[in-house]
């Protein structure tokens, strides 16, 4: 979620030794359903604030587990998923948390269809080592390069698909 509490360390985490047994109880609070694209898709929200003070998580105000029913084509898949938020029930009730779940996707896959498409980021096999995050730097770099650099956009896509260097030199100087 957008403003979440920093999570804790594996140190900070309640050993489940540690836990009671029972959790409090998750409250049903906010729904959607959406329909679009061959498929019909139910988002429940339920939050708990009793949880957070179970959990003993620090920042954290709410707790909460999103349930996705999704069904395409007479198939139905079941997703759950769970936030910690430093937003108070004040700041962001259930529909908001919901809301903000969703927009949160919207972001992400926005960003990563950029990395995917543009940067062809799936293609890398440089996964160990410090390497990946150089890399994914270098690569947010680029990306704020051709968001901000003058010219059409277009050209400068197509500068970088064809020659990756040239077209990040030509983006610093403004060519494209």
């Amino acid at each position: 979620m957008p403003k979440s509490a920093d999570v804790p360390k594996s140190a900070d985490v309640p050993k489940s030794a540690d836990v009671p047994k029972s959790a409090p109880d998750m409250t049903f609070s906010a729904s959607v359903v959406e329909k679009g694209h061959g498929r019909i898709e139910t988002r429940r929200l339920s939050v708990s604030r009793e949880c957070v003070a179970y959990l003993g998580w620090p920042g954290a105000a709410q707790i909460c587990r999103i349930e996705r029913i999704r069904e395409t084509k007479g198939r139905i898949s079941r997703e759950i998923a769970y936030a910690v938020t430093s937003l108070t029930p004040e700041q962001a009730d259930p529909d908001a948390l919901l809301a903000l779940w969703r927009d949160h996707w919207l972001i992400e896959n926005r960003l990563h269809w950029r990395r995917d498409v543009i940067l062809r980021e799936d293609e890398s096999r440089i996964r160990t080592g410090a390497s990946p995050q150089a890399l994914a730097a270098m690569r947010n770099a680029m990306l704020h390069l051709v968001k901000d650099a003058p010219g059409p956009l277009r050209a400068i896509r197509e500068a970088f698909a064809e020659n990756r260097l040239r077209a990040i030199k030509a983006a610093q100087r403004g060519l494209l």
